[in-house]
């Protein structure tokens, strides 16, 4: 019976975003332990206390263009147009145009980039965010980078990460900066 309704939540959600979950069809199919341990992660991935929607994907949009050639990234920010976060700020983002973005942005994606690019002023950032937000808003922005990271490597670890594709915003093609030049 889970497994059934997990089939059709799996269902559902690609019929929703129109994202190919068969990395994790397989999973439960094979391995439904594996699966009903790592679903625990999809929910948690959603976390956000109290950091603005903009900061939250911003870490999410990171996080996902690190470990990931499109399909992960495009559903990342139809979740973040979903929850409401404004195009030119998603766009701003993946182009890595810290001047084109509200406060709220910049700091999620700076943390964000500095964490993931281990950089010596990853510790400035963090102690920005806690002073706008607490330690709360660390841990929104440390889950929300991380959490969002995981799925991109399980997809290409169990072998399904196969295609790329370009990144669109609300079907605007955007040129997607991964790393700084």
């Amino acid at each position: 019976m889970r497994s059934w309704i997990a089939r059709r939540t799996l269902r559902a959600f690609t019929e929703r975003y129109g994202y190919d979950v068969s990395y994790l069809e397989m999973l439960l199919n094979e391995s439904p332990a594996g699966f009903f341990k790592f679903a625990p992660i999809m929910k948690a991935s959603a976390h956000c206390e109290v950091v603005p929607v903009e900061a939250c994907f911003a870490a999410k949009i990171v996080g996902a263009l690190a470990e990931d050639c499109g399909p992960c990234t495009q559903l990342v920010v139809d979740m973040a147009l979903e929850a409401g976060m404004a195009k030119d700020q998603i766009e701003a983002v993946l182009r890595r145009e810290p001047r084109a973005m509200n406060e709220a942005t910049t700091l999620g994606f700076r943390f964000a980039d500095a964490v993931v690019r281990r950089s010596a002023d990853d510790e400035e950032f963090r102690d920005a965010v806690r002073a706008e937000w607490g330690q709360k808003g660390v841990i929104d922005l440390t889950m929300a980078l991380q959490l969002g990271r995981m799925f991109p490597m399980v997809k290409a670890g169990l072998g399904y990460a196969r295609e790329c594709r370009r990144i669109s915003v609300s079907g605007h093609d955007v040129d997607v900066v991964k790393q700084a030049a």
